[in-house]
């Protein structure tokens, strides 16, 4: 039995707030069932919406790296071996210097900053 599913793309505001509370109608589905399904559907349209309307943009390099210090409670003499002498750690973190991409994969590998928000300003 072939059990059609009255699905159509999400081109409009209004189609996308409808879908959304039919997501939210939908949240405890059990997999594998009709209404599993319907929620698979309607998550994979809303993603692909949201990708086109509301792309998130990376944020800047300095700012990044300025949130992961403060979230993890670092200094600039914490980065000096990932960037190189305090004196430099200060210059990037103040906007003199640009990131190298010796220090983008120090950063990335070490604080787990995305490479791409850490390229962003390059």
């Amino acid at each position: 039995m072939v059990i059609t599913m009255n699905i159509h793309p999400i081109k409009t505001n209004d189609d996308y707030q409808n879908s959304l509370q039919e997501i939210e109608d939908l949240m405890m589905a059990k997999l594998n069932t009709d209404e599993g399904e319907r929620l698979d559907v309607l998550v994979t349209l809303v993603e692909d919406y949201e990708r086109k309307h509301y792309p998130i943009d990376f944020p800047d390099p300095i700012e990044a790296i300025k949130f992961v210090m403060e979230q993890r409670g670092l200094t600039a003499k914490d980065l000096a071996p990932m960037i190189g002498r305090t004196n430099r750690v200060y210059e990037i973190l103040n906007g003199k210097r640009p990131l190298t991409l010796p220090m983008i994969k120090n950063l990335h590998r070490n604080l787990g900053i995305p490479a791409e928000s850490l390229l962003a300003g390059n």
